[in-house]
């Protein structure tokens, strides 16, 4: 699947005030906990979901989105890709959103000419 037009342009614009939107984006801050030894890998995937759902939400544009931008997700990546446990949680959250996807596309009816 390719990136919606402009897609990346828009995330690298917006990039910026990311850092005043407050409280939603702390999963940056806790991922980085995690790999830095401070909170524990599987009391992190355990208790949070909304960073492997963003992740899986975005990873059928991820690299468009870091050729302009190369750190987006990146602690979250480092995760999924370090602990076995972070690893599992993507994969149902990637799994549930390519459902989600492929729901909400309209049936392609196929007519013979």
């Amino acid at each position: 699947m390719t990136s919606p037009p402009g897609m990346a342009e828009t995330l690298e614009r917006i990039a910026p005030d990311l850092h005043d939107l407050g409280e939603d984006w702390w999963l940056i801050g806790s991922a980085a906990m995690v790999l830095h030894g401070a909170v524990s890998a599987e009391l992190y995937v355990d208790c949070n979901a909304e960073g492997f759902f963003l992740l899986a939400k975005f990873a059928h544009i991820l690299e468009p989105i870091r050729e302009k931008m190369p750190t987006f997700m990146n602690k979250t990546s480092e995760l999924v890709n370090r602990f076995t446990a972070a690893a599992a949680r993507y994969e149902g959250a990637l799994k549930n959103v390519e459902a989600r996807r492929r729901k909400s596309q309209p049936e392609q009816e196929w007519q013979v000419r």
